[in-house]
C-alpha cells in the first residue's frame, strides 16, 4: 500500500514536471488551451447517447493534442481508465433497463441500452483524456491562474488550488500512518475491518489538523482568501494562440453539427 501511495505522489509531481517541457502545445497560452478544452467538452457532451459513431470521432482531439504536447496516447488512455468503474456504474442501468433492439451483429442483438452504455463510457474516457492533456501541458497552478484571469470567481479558483494541495497532505499523512503501523505490526499484513475504520478516521483527523495549521500559517503571512493577481505570470497573447483557439473551436463545432460519421455510415451502406 505504501508503494501505491508513493506512486500517487509521484504521479501528481509528474503532472507538474511535464508542464515544464517544451512542445508546440506547451507554447500555446494556457487560456487558449482552457477555452478549447471547454469547447471540446461542450460539443462532445452534447452528442446524443444514441449517436455512438459520432462520439468516437471526438477521440481525434486527445490523440492530436497529446501528440502536439509530446504525450503518448497509450499513457493517456491508461490513466483515463481510472474513471472506468464510475462510468460503468452509471451506465449499467441503461444496459439493464433499455432492452429495445437496435441492430444485429450476426446472432447477437445490440439494444438501445447497450449503445447508450457504451456512449456513457466513451464520454467519461474522453472527458478525462482531454483534462489529462490540458493539465499535463499547462500545470495545475498555471491552469488555476488562467481561470482567474478569464473571470472565474477567485473563491472557486482558490478552492480548487486547496483541493489539489490537500491531496498531497492526505497522501503524506497516510504514508506516515502506514510507516507507524508497520513499525508496530511485527510483520502482520492483514487487519480486521474495525481497525481499518479507525485508521481512516484518524487519517481524516490528522489531515484536518494539519490543514488548519497550514491555514493559520498562511494567514500569518498575509493571505486574505484570494490569490494575489501580481503573483501570476502574464504571457502575451499571440497570433498562434488565436489560431489554435479558432481552428480547434471551428473543427469541434463542425464535428458536432455536420455529422460526418452519420454521412460516412450511410455512404458505406
Amino acid at each position: 500500500m505504501s508503494d501505491r501511495l508513493r506512486q500517487a505522489l509521484c504521479a501528481l509531481d509528474a503532472l507538474e514536471r511535464s508542464a515544464r517541457t517544451e512542445s508546440p502545445l506547451h507554447r500555446v497560452d494556457s487560456r487558449a488551451k482552457l477555452l478549447v478544452t471547454a469547447v471540446f467538452l461542450a460539443t462532445m457532451l452534447s452528442v446524443p447517447l444514441a449517436h455512438l459513431s459520432e462520439l468516437l470521432l471526438f477521440f481525434v482531439f486527445p490523440i492530436v493534442t497529446g501528440a502536439m504536447g509530446g504525450f503518448a496516447y497509450g499513457t493517456i488512455f491508461r490513466r483515463s481508465l481510472v474513471v472506468l468503474p464510475f462510468v460503468v456504474f452509471i451506465g449499467v442501468f441503461n444496459l439493464l433497463c433499455d432492452r429495445e433492439p437496435v441492430f444485429r451483429i450476426g446472432r447477437a442483438v445490440v439494444t438501445a441500452g447497450g449503445v447508450s452504455f457504451l456512449a456513457i463510457v466513451v464520454r467519461g474516457l474522453l472527458s478525462v483524456q482531454a483534462l489529462l492533456v490540458l493539465v499535463g501541458s499547462t500545470g495545475y497552478y498555471r491552469l488555476c491562474r488562467s481561470m482567474q484571469r478569464l473571470g472565474v470567481p477567485a473563491l472557486f479558483v482558490t478552492q480548487l488550488l486547496f483541493v489539489y494541495r490537500y491531496l498531497h497532505v492526505l497522501v503524506e499523512e497516510a504514508l506516515a500512518m502506514r510507516q507507524a503501523r508497520d513499525a508496530r505490526s511485527f510483520g502482520r499484513t492483514s487487519y480486521p475491518l474495525g481497525v481499518w475504520g479507525t485508521l481512516v478516521g484518524q487519517l481524516l483527523l490528522r489531515t484536518f489538523d494539519r490543514a488548519e495549521r497550514i491555514g493559520w500559517a498562511m494567514r500569518a503571512r498575509g493571505f486574505t482568501g484570494r490569490i494575489a493577481a501580481d503573483t501570476f505570470d502574464r504571457p502575451a497573447w499571440t497570433m498562434r494562440d488565436t489560431l489554435f483557439l479558432a481552428g480547434w473551436s471551428a473543427a469541434l463545432v463542425a464535428l458536432r453539427l455536420l455529422h460526418p460519421a452519420e454521412r460516412l455510415f450511410k455512404s458505406l451502406i
